[in-house]
């Protein structure tokens, strides 16, 4: 019975030591599976965790039978691995995968694809909704300077797809990261917004003043464009002058050689004919001067009234202004009368005793001259100015109507003439 119970206690001792190496070997190593390009089975390593990843990138390269510094290895976060990295370092954990990308020229994984980023800003730019590959670009094109000027990238380059690509992202621990602060998510995405509005304003600005400066251009183009036809088209029509002008000198040579052709061929045909050669001449005419006689005229009617009418102005001017109005006004309305009715012997007939006849034209010599210009008559001793029907000259009438006029509206009509001037 002693004998069963010191095996058994052996049996669990040697288990013990079993577990004991076991859990040794695990904290101590690591299983790491290799995957390559499409298609390509997965290679499952060993190793320890303090050693540098250079011995199992160089064992991926002897089991592919290739070199293996071609390769870049990349987590699955997108994280490279270098070969002084150890997988402390990284934090692995056992039965990793880790990918095995093999960069050329023309297709996969370059080395310029190779991003240095902050992970705390990285964390920052997910954090307000941007995708890893867009943060990883924006941080790696601003230098990781600041959170705004990674998203003043990002929304600058948003409709650039070659962005789209998930780089490799390698984490720099020298960059320091800023302080995490205590942003809530609801923080994080008003600052992003923000950050964002920023941007957006800024490229609108550039935007407005490359369009300004482009219209400026088109501008600029057109003028010259205008310019330059303006030039054409006077170049052109010089050519054309110039050319009408030469085929008119050709025109004019042709002539004068035909007629030069046709006038010896004449010469010679009568030299022929024994007929003398007649000299053309060219006969001169003489203009005479037309003589410049005055003809000598004599004023008309409607002179003498409008001279009647000025002396009439002229000799009263101490006159009331309104006193000689009613006298045109007076004798106007009489001519008128007379012209549109000269049926009527009432407009034929003036009483010169007449009360207001007498105030208004009758006082005045110049008054009484006019109406007898104008075909009145004053037979014997009579009281009465006539205009017999017969002698009644319709367009004397009008003239004198059209002399009245003219008196009436003009203020200064008889004050300027030249027989005022004189007096």
């Amino acid at each position: 019975m002693s004998t069963k119970q010191g095996r058994e206690s052996g049996s669990t001792s040697v288990k013990k030591e079993e577990k004991k190496v076991k859990s040794e070997s695990a904290s101590t190593h690591v299983t790491l599976r290799f995957k390559g390009q499409v298609r390509e089975e997965v290679r499952v390593f060993r190793m320890r965790r303090n050693v540098e990843m250079r011995k199992v990138m160089k064992r991926y390269g002897e089991t592919r039978g290739v070199k293996w510094t071609p390769f870049v290895f990349i987590l699955k976060d997108g994280t490279r691995i270098r070969e002084s990295h150890t997988p402390d370092e990284l934090e692995l954990k056992d039965g990793a995968k880790i990918d095995a990308m093999l960069h050329h020229e023309g297709g996969g994984y370059a080395e310029s694809d190779v991003l240095e980023v902050n992970r705390g800003l990285l964390k920052e730019l997910e954090d307000m909704g941007f995708s890893m590959a867009r943060a990883a670009w924006g941080l790696h094109h601003s230098g990781n300077s600041s959170l705004e000027a990674a998203v003043n990238w990002i929304v600058d380059h948003e409709n650039d797809s070659q962005f789209d690509k998930t780089p490799v992202v390698e984490f720099n621990i020298e960059i320091e990261s800023p302080s995490p602060g205590d942003d809530t998510a609801e923080t994080a995405q008003a600052r992003a917004n923000e950050l964002k509005e920023r941007a957006r304003k800024l490229r609108e600005e550039e935007e407005t003043k490359r369009e300004r400066e482009r219209e400026k251009e088109r501008i600029r183009a057109g003028k010259e464009m205008m310019e330059t036809r303006r030039i054409a088209e006077e170049n052109e029509r010089k050519r054309n002058i110039a050319l009408r002008k030469a085929e008119k000198e050709e025109e004019k040579k042709a002539r004068e050689k035909v007629m030069m052709k046709v006038n010896a061929d004449k010469a010679e045909r009568k030299s022929r004919l024994g007929l003398p050669t007649v000299a053309e001449s060219t006969s001169t005419s003489t203009l005479v001067a037309p003589l410049d006689t005055k003809k000598m005229l004599m004023p008309s009617k409607s002179k003498e009234m409008r001279e009647c009418l000025r002396s009439l102005r002229r000799n009263h001017k101490e006159e009331d202004p309104r006193t000689m109005r009613r006298a045109f006004d007076t004798l106007l309305m009489i001519v008128r009368n007379a012209a549109k009715t000269p049926d009527e012997e009432k407009y034929r007939r003036i009483r010169v005793t007449n009360r207001l006849f007498q105030e208004r034209v009758g006082r005045f010599k110049e008054g009484l001259e006019f109406m007898e210009l104008c075909g009145f008559k004053r037979e014997g001793g009579s009281e009465f100015l006539s205009l017999a029907k017969h002698d009644a000259d319709l367009s004397l009438l009008r003239d004198a109507a059209f002399q009245l006029q003219s008196a009436v509206t003009n203020p200064f009509f008889g004050l300027l003439s030249k027989e005022a001037a004189e007096e």
